[in-house]
């Protein structure tokens, strides 16, 4: 499981206290307070801060000093917090930033408090790049992506996910790649630049070239379209004739993306029903958000590191969501992630599908089940990371607490300046969701 502790919790637990307030400041207090009580010490030796106090009360001044002492201890306090967090990110206007200053609880306690579910594989296996990997994909996947047809992709791929798909198309080199659901064919633009020679086949209900009449859009010329009257279903789609067609043999190099908002335990099935063994779920919604049932919902279970929740109300859960729902635009409290009787699978105890259209009440047994069958034909499970710490992308989107640990953590701006990060929108950070990469077999009989 990734790590969830960040350097931007440390930091934010470190402001929690003053400086000046250590330890042997606070004994040395109880001890100056023992002296205070054994009264023939204090007739005999009246300290210079005793005598002035006294001269001072005797005078009228000793409440106009004290208040003007407090007010330069306040602000003191406040420019060695924000000192300290300076060093944390090189900009200074970060949203994150200014929560840390005004002690926005952050506690690493959190993270373990809310989990990181991960859905497990037959034999434990993972991906084969590494960070490192991903470092080097990111240098040369910011200039193409400076050069994208469709810059405001609002209700589409924003920049991780892009990323993402880019890097796991160029590693895998399918020989042909099919994505179900292309809106404005911005994901088709990424696998384009990723593997430029390679067969594309686009199934979505409606063409994007529909919508280069109200702006920009992507449509590829060596794509096989089956959109607007031509559109024909995932699970409907007759994949031995398309495959003959294509004289692909060996399933093993087909890459298939899912972009459609559908129930993901259902396009499972149809896609080993078909025998494709590499997919991408673009959309792979937290517990308790999202229009479909996800693999992130489906594995998030008591038996799984970081899996399960509680719908007590004076839960530290409860207390824990409450809070961060004010900071994460997407963070879920208690009362949306928990339905009738306590249900906190899928979305308040809903298999929802079709974007939302339908709502499937189901029962944790059925929720259980879903998952073992899952973990019965999962070879492997690899969710991208964020691209960067939300003091450097300034997002202030999705939960950090919810994803794993990101590619450039909070604190390494030279590294997100290097890798050219800095010159991108911060609205292009704003549309994680988990992406999936997945590699599948039919479970063994």
């Amino acid at each position: 499981m990734p790590k969830t502790n960040t350097m931007l919790e440390r930091a934010v637990v470190s402001t929690r206290r003053p400086p000046h307030a250590t330890d042997e400041g606070v004994s040395g207090e109880v001890d100056g307070g023992d002296e205070a009580g054994d009264e023939s010490k204090t007739r005999k030796h009246i300290s210079f801060a005793i005598r002035i106090s006294n001269y001072l009360t005797r005078t009228r001044y000793f409440w106009p000093v004290l208040t003007l002492a407090l007010v330069i201890a306040i602000a003191s306090s406040l420019v060695i917090h924000s000192r300290d967090l300076v060093c944390v990110s090189a900009s200074s206007s970060d949203y994150i930033s200014r929560l840390r200053f005004f002690a926005f609880d952050g506690l690493e306690s959190d993270f373990g408090s809310l989990g990181v579910p991960c859905c497990r594989s037959k034999h434990g296996r993972t991906v084969e790049w590494t960070s490192k990997d991903l470092l080097k994909g990111l240098e040369e996947f910011v200039p193409i992506y400076e050069t994208r047809p469709i810059k405001n992709n609002m209700y589409g791929m924003g920049f991780d996910h892009s990323f993402g798909l880019w890097f796991i198309t160029r590693w895998l080199k399918p020989d042909l790649m099919i994505e179900s659901g292309a809106f404005k064919g911005h994901s088709t633009w990424v696998l384009r630049q990723a593997m430029p020679d390679t067969p594309i086949m686009s199934l979505t209900p409606r063409h994007p070239e529909k919508y280069l009449k109200k702006g920009p859009a992507y449509v590829d010329e060596n794509c096989t379209y089956f959109a607007g009257k031509d559109f024909v279903d995932f699970g409907k789609m007759d994949w031995g004739r398309v495959m003959k067609k294509h004289g692909i043999q060996d399933l093993s190099q087909v890459l298939v993306l899912f972009d459609d908002h559908q129930n993901e335990l259902k396009r499972l099935k149809q896609a080993l029903k078909a025998g494709f063994k590499h997919l991408v779920f673009e959309d792979n919604y937290d517990t308790g958000t999202g229009d479909h049932y996800s693999f992130r919902q489906i594995c998030d279970q008591f038996y799984v590191i970081g899996g399960g929740h509680s719908c007590f109300k004076d839960s530290d859960e409860a207390r824990i969501r409450s809070r961060r729902k004010n900071f994460w635009e997407k963070a879920v409290d208690i009362e949306e992630l928990c339905g009738p009787g306590e249900a906190w699978w899928g979305v308040r105890g809903q298999m929802r599908d079709d974007f939302n259209h339908s709502n499937k009440a189901i029962t944790y047994a059925e929720h259980f089940e879903n998952s073992r069958f899952v973990e019965s034909v999962l070879d492997v499970y690899w969710e991208l990371p964020p691209v960067a710490g939300p003091s450097l992308t300034h997002q202030t989107r999705y939960d950090p607490a919810r994803t794993p640990s990101p590619v450039v953590e909070d604190g390494r701006y030279g590294l997100f300046q290097r890798l050219g990060l800095s010159r991108l929108e911060a609205s292009v950070f704003n549309g994680y969701t988990q992406m999936v990469y997945l590699q599948v077999s039919e479970p063994q009989k």
